[in-house]
């Protein structure tokens, strides 16, 4: 998950034309070392803090289900997680960098979650919504000054961004549908001696089984009709 959410960034701030205009943008640790070897204008988001949202936990499990509307997989809820990330600027002049930290302020605040079209993986297949927060009062997170201090550089004007993701839920498969039948045969006899035949159960209107009997592989029928949320009975 978090991999894709480095992508979306990436590919958010791609979309303001950093990368057009030949701008870097990578998530490497902004170390005194790394700083030194910058020789192109850098767009830096250091993921430096990652905590559970514990008030969004669920509980029970969901559905999966394959194309053809059967269900396949029992999931348990996604887990929300809040990754916050270290926005820095690089340039060779103080005056680019607060030109280019401006143009991703913009860029941010502008959106309030991740788009849905930039998001790739898990995130895309579970459709929830990945909040974003910029420049927030209230990002309960190491304050800048701390970060700077453990990576041994010095303290550099940044955006503090916070991204809430869900972790996608441990899925377990499920049972295949049932496609063959079930006979049920009593001890019963007839006067001549003979078996009282079997009692069909399910596949109404099967008159013979055939030679393999009812264990013999049948088509499935289609899927019931999943009604959405809020849908009213007919």
């Amino acid at each position: 998950m978090i991999h894709e959410v480095d992508d979306a960034l990436r590919g958010l701030l791609g979309e303001s034309g950093l990368e057009a205009s030949g701008v870097e943008i990578v998530f490497d640790a902004p170390t005194r070392d790394w700083a030194a070897r910058r020789n192109a204008p850098t767009i830096c988001a250091f993921l430096y803090d990652i905590r559970e949202d514990p008030s969004r936990r669920g509980s029970g499990a969901g559905e999966v289900y394959d194309a053809d509307g059967y269900v396949v997989a029992r999931r348990t809820p996604p887990r929300w997680f809040e990754l916050t990330y270290l926005v820095t600027a690089w340039a060779s002049r103080p005056q680019d960098e607060h030109r280019l930290l401006s143009q991703v302020l913009a860029t941010l605040v502008a959106a309030e979650a991740l788009p849905e079209r930039l998001l790739t993986g898990s995130l895309a297949e579970l459709g929830l919504t990945v909040g974003l927060e910029t420049a927030g009062a209230a990002l309960d997170a190491p304050a800048a000054s701390d970060v700077w201090s453990a990576l041994g550089g010095e303290l550099k004007a940044s955006l503090g961004v916070r991204v809430r993701a869900p972790l996608a839920g441990v899925a377990r498969a499920a049972a295949p549908p049932v496609t063959e039948g079930l006979v049920v045969r009593g001890t019963e006899r007839r006067q001549h001696g003979d078996p009282v035949p079997g009692r069909r159960l399910r596949y109404e209107g099967v008159s013979d089984p055939g030679p393999d009997g009812f264990a013999g592989p049948r088509e499935r029928r289609p899927a019931p009709v999943r009604r959405r949320r809020g849908d009213r009975q007919p």
